[in-house]
């Protein structure tokens, strides 16, 4: 599904929802900002975890 077995964000509203008219969108809570979020397998999981962290950090989410 999302991102296989990768790690990643997604703005659902637009990319995987896109062809969803906005109204639509509103009524199924997809808010301009809600980002998806999918953890992949990973051999370093602090690596990923700390990448995950400074992207938040950067967006000023934490």
């Amino acid at each position: 599904s999302l991102g296989y077995f990768k790690t990643l964000f997604s703005n659902s509203g637009k990319s995987t929802s896109s062809e969803v008219p906005i109204e639509f969108q509103k009524k199924m809570g997809l808010s301009e900002g809600l980002v998806r979020f999918s953890v992949g397998l990973d051999h370093n999981i602090e690596d990923t975890w700390q990448r995950i962290e400074n992207c938040l950090r950067d967006c000023q989410l934490i």
